[in-house]
């Protein structure tokens, strides 16, 4: 009996999990001391041409490790190592300079700009995850999640380098730790920003596109499309909601002091609540998007799975 070609398509770009497994982590070790050393020397000897070197390992360090975890999960796939090469540094390169031109354009000052940008920087990051799914063979919703997530980790790497580039000039002069600051916290919330919410919309993308194997927009891609931009937009917002939030809880408490407008005027209390807002906020935010993620995955890619896998040879 002949083979069947979507198995043995399939049993071909199985990668071997063992060797794999735990290469993430060799690779996140390993740039964080780099990073840890460059950081260092730049201290040690005031080179400011160490700089750039920072800047760039720091962004980059959790973005990169996270795709490669990606990846390497995702043992039955239709992606090569060079398509997600491709897609992470030129999706991303193009998603912040298409995002930077439309928000130039088209952003409005005012209480919704952050909304904003979430709807322009997710349009712009779905529009470079349909130009890096062109050509596939076969579309899975695990593979639209990888790639998706891809897309999403190149644009956080290169908006976060930009952010640590900013961070670096102080009203006090350049500093190093602002720059180290910022580089660790956006590295800290990277997996539950721009990589997970375009890997929710991939996975929605390729879901649809499993249906006649054609890459469409379909109107579940556009719902898609709408949560992950609002749920963008609120995680932007968070500061500006905390702090009416307490603003809110503190007067109807009788506890806002004479000058809440002024950050040096905030009491205790209120510095307390709007951290706790701010973070809060935050934490439901993300774990709405990793809920979302997981009943696309678990619901969508494990019946096609499962089906390559049970296919007769």
């Amino acid at each position: 009996m002949a083979a069947d070609p979507l198995s043995a398509q399939a049993s071909t770009q199985r990668r071997p999990a063992g060797r794999r497994r735990w290469r993430w982590l060799i690779v996140f070790l390993i740039g964080l001391l780099l990073w840890a050393a460059a950081v260092i020397v730049t201290a040690l000897t005031q080179n400011p041409t160490l700089i750039p070197t920072d800047v760039l390992l720091g962004s980059f360090l959790v973005p990169v490790t996270a795709v490669i975890w990606n990846y390497d999960r995702d043992l039955d796939s239709a992606l090569s190592g060079e398509r997600i090469f491709t897609t992470f540094v030129v999706g991303g390169v193009l998603g912040v300079l298409a995002a930077s031109v439309l928000e130039s354009s088209l952003l409005w000052s005012g209480p919704l700009q952050y909304f904003g940008v979430g709807f322009i920087e997710e349009f712009v990051k779905l529009a470079a995850l349909f130009g890096a799914a062109v050509g596939l063979p076969r579309y899975t919703t695990r593979d639209g999640i990888v790639l998706g997530a891809t897309v999403g980790f190149g644009f956080a790497a290169l908006e976060s380098s930009g952010y640590a580039f900013n961070a670096l000039f102080t009203t006090h002069g350049i500093s190093l730790g602002s720059l180290v600051a910022t580089e660790a916290l956006r590295g800290l919330l990277a997996p539950v920003g721009h990589g997970l919410w375009t890997a929710i919309v991939g996975g929605v993308v390729f879901h649809a596109a499993s249906r006649g194997n054609r890459l469409r927009v379909t109107g579940g891609v556009v719902v898609a499309y709408l949560i992950v931009s609002i749920l963008h937009g609120l995680w932007d917002s968070m500061r500006g909601i905390a702090a009416l939030l307490t603003a809110l809880v503190s007067l109807a408490s009788g506890q806002l002091s004479a000058q809440s407008g002024a950050p040096t005027a905030a009491s205790d209390t209120e510095i307390l609540l709007f951290n706790l807002f701010n973070f809060g906020g935050i934490v439901v935010v993300s774990a709405f998007g990793i809920a979302t993620l997981v009943i696309i995955s678990r619901r969508w890619d494990r019946p096609v799975r499962q089906t390559i896998r049970g296919t007769p040879g």
